[in-house]
């Protein structure tokens, strides 16, 4: 019986022991997308104590505290701190199969130096030595960053953000992490929600201009991604949850546009044009000036009106959509793809029913001199654990290339998930530590280990080309 979470955790063979010690293990981590805080990262914010940093903003761990049982008081309410560490140790013997379980004691053992088992238990001795290493130095932000051998952090950030922090950390030094931006800009895309009209007013202020029609709005898109290229962005993210695509005219989308600021419905068809010509907008921009494009599908955002009420968005009450996109994506990538503008895409999907749709799709608009162009992304959110990573990776590898993979980003708004990059790189290598016990890949260490380490970081390191 193996010991848990030992040496060899997740390594089911030599082989893959092989690979991930001598192979992936000490490989940097570029972390080309995530949800960070640029001014934590620009102030090296010191936590106080380890619920702020390991609890706060994490909505994985909220919601095993809710189905736990818990009241929201103890989740994002006004306990104190070390009540909600409490609780959260409560329910750590619940979470046994759980990602949640496995990631948390990875955090304790590699960030804390930490092998006891969180409990009700051990809470107490816990909390006292996570709060005693939090005043040492390498327990700030930027500490916590570079223990964890990161060079690259792309955080996700809103047109209208002036980017000070960024600039700022651009400016030091000191740090030796390269901290860049990433373009989201689904308020400016979302016509059908609450506030549209109020955001694009705030856009208009952001750009220096007044936009009441279509084209204004393009113009000022086009403004703040030139802005945003100034500062250093390479990469966009859209959050489009469920991909549509119906052609229109820039006439259309302007009577639309209009039809939206004076607060008017939009019928589905409307909603569909507007979405499908910003997008196509955007797709040129980001391949005119090399970016990549990351889109992020199939996401049922905010199902519980009554905590949406009180919380607001993604505070753990988003779900995994069963949405029918592949048309729509094929489409919108093919529009792109005739004029030679699709840009360097990665497509992910929250539905893992969907990975053998999306790899197969991104095959089919290959090439033009970049390896990997389009890129079938990382199992994401809820697929971000064991059974997860190993069907994407397999769904990758039987419809693609699964060697120019850009592998693993962490997608967290916590300094303590890079462990999660441990967490995949063992699996990558049981995977591929597998197939070569089986005979189904040769024993060649050197070949698997470079397969390893560009999966690992080279590879991303290569797609994105942004100078380190």
């Amino acid at each position: 019986m193996k010991q848990f979470m030992d040496d060899n955790f997740l390594l089911g063979s030599k082989t893959a022991e092989k690979l991930y010690h001598e192979y992936a293990k000490d490989m940097p981590i570029y972390d080309y997308h995530c949800h960070l805080s640029a001014k934590e990262i620009a102030g090296n914010k010191r936590y106080q104590n380890i619920t702020e940093v390991w609890l706060g903003g994490d909505h994985y761990k909220w919601r095993a505290l809710r189905i736990n049982g818990f009241d929201e008081r103890f989740i994002t309410g006004k306990a104190d701190d070390r009540e909600k560490f409490q609780k959260w140790a409560e329910v750590m013997p619940y979470c046994i199969g759980n990602p949640l379980y496995n990631w948390s004691h990875l955090e304790l053992k590699r960030l804390f130096n930490i092998d006891k088992l969180l409990g009700p238990d051990t809470a107490e001795e816990i909390w006292q030595e996570c709060n005693r290493r939090l005043k040492e130095d390498g327990f700030s932000a930027r500490g916590l960053i570079e223990r964890a051998n990161v060079r690259l952090i792309c955080t996700t950030d809103d047109p209208c953000d002036d980017l000070e922090y960024h600039k700022q950390i651009a400016d030091d030094n000191t740090f030796k992490v390269k901290v860049l931006p990433a373009f989201r800009p689904d308020k400016g895309f979302n016509i059908e929600k609450e506030g549209f009209a109020d955001y694009v007013a705030k856009l208009g202020n952001t750009a220096d201009m007044h936009i009441d029609t279509f084209d204004k709005l393009i113009k000022a898109l086009k403004i703040r991604v030139k802005y945003f290229h100034e500062a250093g962005c390479r990469i966009s993210d859209h959050a489009l949850d469920h991909m549509v695509f119906e052609k229109g005219t820039e006439k259309d989308a302007n009577e639309i546009f209009v039809k939206a600021l004076r607060g008017d419905k939009l019928t589905e068809s409307e909603i569909n044009i507007f979405k499908t010509l910003v997008l196509i907008f955007l797709g040129r921009q980001y391949a005119e000036l090399g970016w990549v494009m990351q889109l992020h599908l199939g996401t049922m955002r905010n199902n519980n009106t009554r905590m949406m009420k009180i919380l607001g968005p993604d505070t753990g009450f988003d779900a995994i959509g069963d949405y029918s996109f592949a048309r729509a994506l094929s489409s919108f990538l093919d529009s792109l793809d005739v004029t030679g503008e699709l840009p360097k895409t990665i497509i992910y999907s929250l539905n893992p029913a969907q990975n053998e749709v999306l790899a197969a799709i991104t095959g089919c608009f290959q090439g033009g001199g970049a390896p990997g162009k389009l890129q079938f992304g990382s199992a994401w959110w809820f697929n971000d654990q064991k059974d997860g990573m190993e069907k994407q990776m397999i769904a990758l590898a039987n419809m693609g290339l699964l060697s120019r993979f850009i592998g693993m980003l962490t997608d967290s708004r916590s300094f303590l998930s890079y462990t999660r990059h441990e967490y995949f790189r063992r699996i990558l290598c049981n995977i591929l530590g597998r197939w070569i016990e089986d005979g189904e890949a040769p024993n060649d260490m050197e070949l698997a280990g470079n397969m390893v380490r560009d999966i690992c970081y080279n590879n991303a390191r290569e797609y994105f080309n942004i100078e380190l």
